[in-house]
């Protein structure tokens, strides 16, 4: 659950800092810590396949520091903290359309080598990235209508943006947590 918490700081600190449609500071802030987060998780030993959405973070910081330092407005105005969540949506979809679904590398970490290529892991894996991918879908599509029709709903963005991480947050935990009593229930007594 840490790992997944740790591996958002980038987008929390975004969607906390780019507010008002400035998102300089958000994003340049959410790409040093990205660049700093991907370094000491390389430095740690992770492999590649677990860092997918650290990449995928200080890719789309990058571009977006770039272009809201030399862009005038800002990219995006009001919508970046829903373009940022709709980048998030769009990796999880795209690595559950390759058939490599983002929480198999940090699923890995966790887990028995023995279990890494079995059907089981795979399915369990697919699952909870599609919760993420559907979590990330709907929080995106409610922060831009929330940003189009109710602008100055502050307690209900936050609440959305809250909401999009901690529901499927909270579902990784408790069904990952599940699979595995079950499993072990499958197991005969030795």
């Amino acid at each position: 659950m840490l790992g997944y918490i740790r591996s958002f700081l980038p987008w929390i600190a975004f969607a906390v800092l780019a507010t008002n449609g400035e998102a300089r500071y958000g994003a340049a802030a959410a790409l040093l810590l990205s660049a700093l987060l991907l370094g000491m998780d390389r430095r740690r030993g992770r492999a590649w396949d677990a860092l997918v959405l650290e990449i995928g973070s200080v890719v789309f910081f990058g571009v977006l520091t770039l272009a809201a330092l030399t862009i005038t407005p800002a990219p995006f105005g009001e919508y970046g903290p829903a373009v940022a969540v709709g980048w998030l949506a769009l990796t999880a979809w795209t690595t559950l359309a390759i058939r490599r679904p983002f929480t198999l590398g940090i699923a890995r970490e966790s887990v028995p080598a023995a279990v890494h290529g079995t059907p089981m892991f795979y399915r369990v894996n697919a699952i909870i990235t599609a919760v993420w991918a559907v979590a990330f879908t709907c929080n995106a599509a409610g922060l831009a209508l929330l940003i189009a029709f109710a602008p100055h709903a502050t307690v209900a963005i936050i609440a959305v943006k809250v909401c999009g991480f901690a529901i499927p947050a909270v579902f990784t935990v408790r069904y990952t947590t599940l699979v595995r009593a079950r499993n072990r229930a499958a197991q005969p007594a030795a």
